[in-house]
């Protein structure tokens, strides 16, 4: 059975076909990248998975149940984690306390009699620093990390709820190539130990093509090709509409 299954997708804005017939599969451990020209649909695409948009058409069914129509909360606890092209974090915490926020939200934990928040789920928030790299940064506000470790601490409060989906909207975008690298090595590994699928937008191609299983092209809403690197390299009308009449296959 398929992790995640899009079922004949469409959205539309006025006049505008956003998201038009678009229909795939993710499958556990699947790393699957989305990209397209801006305009192709991939944020609206990504808004509906997560509820923050209800399709016209179509249909939205994560292992097997449908999802379609529930509130973003409620896909969060169907075990969907996300991440956004702009990351976000309370500056003035510091990276443990971050994490332990996460995983109290999760666990639906807001004050506590007995227990000083601090206490709160410190060896599990150390744990998910430890699988991002940033174990050794715990008790620095996150106000004064360098942009990438900021990425990396977001990929952590993502983890936070043992998704087993995780939608990530340009997870390297501001990055510099060694720490695009670096973070997108991290969630791989992380997605195939955990056997989470991972759908992902990206506009860094040695990304997309450097690590993902699956690509998949949108143009104007449409779903235009799917394959594996090698296949979306040579595809003749991937080179027309997404990168330009007559190019040459991307390397």
């Amino acid at each position: 059975m398929s992790l995640l299954r899009i079922e004949h997708l469409s959205k539309s804005f006025g006049g505008v076909k956003a998201v038009n017939d678009v229909s795939f599969a993710l499958a556990p451990g699947e790393m699957r990248a989305m990209i397209g020209p801006n305009g192709a649909g991939k944020t609206t695409l990504f808004n509906m998975v997560d509820g923050q948009l209800r399709p016209d058409a179509g249909n939205i069914l994560l292992n097997g149940k449908s999802i379609l129509g529930l509130p973003p909360r409620a896909i969060f606890r169907a075990d969907v984690g996300r991440t956004f092209q702009i990351a976000a974090t309370f500056a003035s915490m510091t990276v443990l306390q971050n994490v332990q926020t996460a995983l109290a939200s999760c666990a639906r934990q807001t004050t506590s009699l007995f227990r000083r928040a601090d206490d709160l789920h410190r060896a599990e928030a150390m744990d998910l620093l430890r699988q991002v790299n940033m174990a050794d940064q715990a008790e620095r506000p996150c106000g004064v990390l360098a942009y990438g470790d900021v990425k990396r601490v977001e990929l952590a409060l993502a983890l936070a709820n043992k998704p087993k989906l995780l939608l990530m909207d340009e997870p390297t975008a501001g990055m510099a190539p060694a720490e695009r690298i670096a973070l997108i090595t991290q969630t791989r590994d992380i997605a195939k130990h955990r056997n989470v699928g991972v759908l992902f937008t990206e506009h860094s191609m040695d990304v997309v093509f450097g690590f993902a299983d699956r690509i998949m092209v949108l143009s104007r809403g449409r779903l235009i090709a799917e394959g594996d690197a090698e296949e979306i390299r040579n595809n003749p009308k991937v080179r027309q509409i997404y990168f330009g009449a007559g190019a040459e296959p991307v390397r």
